[in-house]
């Protein structure tokens, strides 16, 4: 096994462009409202996933297995996929509008999660001010066709540019409804229970600490950094001074980032991942 192996993606990627970015923590969120409008994606989650009584937890597992793929060894993100699979293989879900059950790896839905999450980096990383010529744009949606194969989907069905990305969405809308569980899940993104240690000074009836008015400045940079129609389903305005907003708040937060070492904000992952890159680079050409 080559030790230097340096996944699907590698140094000279436009994916590793965008995801050294800490300001993905908020397209994460922007993801998550964007999924809740559909509604079998919805009943998928609520059906299966304990993610009220497991928020961070499963927030972790979720950001383990994006970096994984992006960060780790070819193998290591081939291994995370296929677990992943394994795991939906056995999922079942029931429509809760018409009453019909369906598969969780159903391509359509796995495709508007992948679809909605990239779109979502992608769009918080250049509205923070990451600069991205529209050449790199599209070459980033290609290459997460990688993703989209290791979670079952025949690439060839993933849009792989920003218009088709656009001709997506387009197509999809007529399916997005504004239903109780969207409602429900959008306001547990906006207000989850904190981490024991965090919410202790809640719980003895403290007044909210710096830890819940930061994650509700996140919770609503992601909001409204949604597209247009996102907001209007969800009966916010979507008027083009909420976008400006966004795009000043999201600039702040990622110029306040740049300023934190990078140490304490790269996990182990991607320290792996550029210490292999870093030797691959150094290694002594051979022949």
């Amino acid at each position: 096994m080559d030790s230097d192996d340096l996944g699907l993606f590698g140094p000279g990627s436009v994916t590793w462009k965008v995801h050294e970015e800490p300001i993905l923590i908020v397209a994460g969120l922007r993801s998550l409202y964007l999924q809740a409008l559909h509604p079998r994606a919805m009943a998928g989650v609520a059906q299966n996933s304990n993610y009220r009584t497991d928020a961070w937890g499963r927030l972790v597992r979720t950001a383990t297995y994006v970096a994984t793929t992006v960060y780790g060894t070819t193998a290591e993100a081939e291994a995370a996929g296929s677990r992943l699979r394994r795991l939906h293989d056995r999922l079942r879900a029931t429509d809760t509008l018409t009453g019909e059950a369906f598969r969780i790896d159903d391509p359509d839905l796995l495709r508007w999660v992948h679809v909605t999450e990239v779109e979502s980096f992608l769009d918080t990383a250049r509205r923070a001010g990451l600069p991205l010529s529209d050449d790199e744009v599209d070459a980033y949606y290609t290459e997460q066709r990688r993703s989209a194969q290791l979670v079952g989907l025949d690439p060839t069905t993933v849009p792989g540019t920003a218009a088709e990305v656009r001709d997506y969405y387009r197509g999809v809308r007529p399916q997005l409804r504004m239903t109780r569980e969207a409602a429900e899940t959008a306001l547990f993104l906006t207000a989850p229970p904190l981490p024991w240690k965090l919410s202790l000074p809640v719980r003895l009836g403290l007044t909210l600490g710096p830890p819940r008015w930061a994650y509700l400045g996140l919770a609503g940079t992601a909001f409204a950094l949604l597209p247009a129609w996102a907001r209007r389903m969800y009966g916010g305005l979507g008027l083009p001074t909420t976008a400006l907003s966004a795009d000043l708040s999201v600039r702040a937060l990622r110029l306040a980032l740049a300023a934190v070492p990078r140490r304490y904000l790269e996990g182990p992952l991607i320290q792996a991942a550029k210490e292999r890159a870093a030797r691959r680079s150094a290694a002594p050409l051979v022949g």
